[in-house]
């Protein structure tokens, strides 16, 4: 097998890379597989331990997916490396099963036109759905079991239906912890969120699910991606989803722009004292792989384009960039 160098025991902070998924799921021009398995060997050498590396869901709805499970056998060869995919279904849970991911993010929306036009359910057979993805990972000897992510999309606001009610939030989570997930995590997905609402409803959320893992998975649609982290920081948060270079968007709402950039969300936390394991100089140098394949394709992110600070030394003392 592959190795990744551990770069600490413990962490602060998980941080989980979605661009193999998310960041190319509305990008037309296929991603060479292996250009798919470079970036994530490298960005795994660069310390990021969780990476979404694809959609399981059919080639006709999703093309650059069409080659899945040969980027999930590849990144399960990664030593170190939890491997996650996206299912909609249970047909999905069933292959990324059979593929042998690590964890499986099923995902819903609180939305209900989103949902129907994102997974073409009603969000109560996307419930029953889960329910039995759940009742087929318990048949699964523990050691094999994957983690069951229970994802909730538009959960702060919908580009068609616009304000979604915090019951309604608080009710799907508490319906998928019931069910049987591992984790929640919270979604917005069209980037209607701001520091107030993400407190109040973080610590809503946690109020139903209780010491259950919750995770985030901010866009930076209207520039508040990184503020919103540190407010979900405040309420105890410590899982974000992010994509190298800003990478993302949701095919079903054009105007929804890309995740939080990576590599800026783990300078705002080493700058911050908090520990991701996440070397940062090797983790820009991966842009060059994402740079080479999609030329026409706009990277983003602050710290690739001004650098770090001079003399900069990182606070969670995991690395000293070159001089």
């Amino acid at each position: 097998m592959e190795t990744t160098p551990s770069r600490r025991d413990t962490i602060d902070v998980r941080v989980r890379e979605v661009g193999p998924r998310d960041g190319l799921q509305m990008i037309a021009q296929f991603f060479p597989t292996a250009e798919k398995l470079a970036w994530i060997r490298a960005e795994a050498d660069a310390g990021v331990r969780e990476i979404e590396v694809a959609s399981l869901v059919p080639a006709k709805v999703a093309p650059q997916f069409v080659d899945a499970a040969e980027v999930i056998e590849g990144a399960r060869k990664i030593e170190g490396l939890e491997v996650m995919a996206l299912v909609p279904n249970l047909r999905g849970a069933e292959r990324a099963v059979e593929l042998g991911v690590d964890r499986i993010n099923f995902v819903m929306s609180v939305s209900r036109t989103h949902n129907l036009k994102n997974v073409r359910r009603e969000r109560e057979e996307s419930l029953a759905d889960f329910k039995a993805i759940a009742e087929l990972l318990r048949t699964i000897p523990s050691a094999r079991r994957p983690a069951l992510v229970g994802g909730l999309s538009s959960a702060m606001g919908c580009a068609y239906e616009g304000e979604i009610a915090e019951a309604d939030v608080c009710l799907y989570a508490r319906e998928l912890a019931a069910l049987g997930a591992n984790e929640i995590l919270i979604a917005d997905t069209v980037g209607h969120a701001n520091p107030k609402r993400v407190k109040r409803l973080f610590h809503a959320v946690q109020g139903e699910i209780g010491t259950l893992p919750l995770g985030a998975h901010f866009h930076d649609t209207r520039g508040l991606g990184l503020a919103n982290v540190v407010a979900a920081l405040d309420c105890g948060v410590r899982l974000f989803d992010a994509s190298l270079a800003g990478l993302g968007g949701c095919q079903f709402v054009p105007a929804a722009t890309g995740n939080i950039v990576m590599d800026d969300l783990c300078f705002l936390l080493d700058s911050m004292g908090l520990k991701t394991g996440v070397d940062l100089m090797k983790l820009i140098a991966v842009r060059e792989i994402v740079a080479r394949n999609l030329r026409d394709t706009p990277l983003f992110g602050a710290v690739a384009r001004a650098g770090l600070p001079t003399h900069y030394v990182s606070p969670a003392g995991s690395f000293e960039p070159a001089r």
